[in-house]
């Protein structure tokens, strides 16, 4: 819709964190999978939405370290719902020119949820208008922890001094270092907390709370959110008015 359309400079990074999936389906009376599925939707029209505006980069939160914990029939629906998205989204990537990619330990996910997953990342890699990525298997303090021990690793074999170890050095290490920082953050269901998600990308991100649950997100809201954004002033530090300059 073309009233939908923002004017202004978009951020070139927006990370979601999608909450309220659980909380939605309690209050219609319904399993907590219910909310899982309705969040498909959410998930598509935010998608389409990004690549449509010329944003480059959106990172889903989709299945944190900590969802393990949850009941084994909530996690196993779960992988299958995540199962049937990445195929039956792949048209929807390929049309819209996004390429898929995975971050976290993929090595957690079940073998068949994980084939299926390379499987559409092999698929849409020449997509260029925009890269999607789900955090799967994912916490932050745990991507900080093996990007320390990987460093030392390498410290202890003699391919890299201490005093080489640096902030360029430790970005590298993460799971995906040509993910640039990014510029907004957006978390629904009204909760103001980061949830162990891109602890150290979101350093200097700018923070959007959205009041809807998950499945009721659309791309009026994203809109919303990035108008927000662009209102702001990312100083980095800086003093206002100092010439600070954001990403876009």
């Amino acid at each position: 819709m073309a009233e939908l359309r923002p004017d202004f400079p978009l951020p070139r990074h927006v990370a979601i964190i999608m909450d309220g999936n659980g909380r939605w389906a309690q209050r219609h009376g319904w399993r907590r999978i219910r909310g899982h599925e309705s969040g498909v939707e959410a998930v598509r029209d935010t998608v389409e939405a990004a690549a449509e505006w010329g944003i480059e980069h959106l990172t889903l939160y989709s299945f944190s370290i900590e969802n393990w914990q949850r009941p084994r029939s909530e996690v196993n629906a779960l992988m299958a719902l995540l199962r049937r998205f990445l195929v039956e989204e792949r048209p929807t990537l390929l049309d819209n020119g996004i390429r898929l990619r995975a971050l976290g330990r993929v090595q957690d996910l079940p073998a068949d949820a994980a084939e299926v997953l390379r499987e559409t990342e092999a698929l849409t890699a020449a997509g260029d208008r925009m890269t999607l990525r789900l955090a799967l298997s994912y916490g932050g303090r745990r991507e900080l922890v093996e990007a320390a021990r990987r460093l030392a690793e390498r410290v202890a074999a003699g391919e890299l001094a201490p005093a080489e170890v640096d902030e360029a050095a430790f970005a590298g290490a993460l799971y995906d270092p040509e993910m640039p920082d990014p510029d907004l953050v957006i978390r629904t269901a009204g909760e103001q907390r980061l949830s162990n998600f891109l602890l150290w990308q979101a350093s200097y991100a700018e923070l959007h709370f959205a009041p809807e649950l998950w499945p009721d997100f659309r791309r009026r809201h994203l809109l919303r959110a990035l108008r927000d954004y662009h209102g702001r002033e990312r100083r980095f530090g800086r003093v206002p008015g100092a010439g600070s300059a954001d990403s876009n």
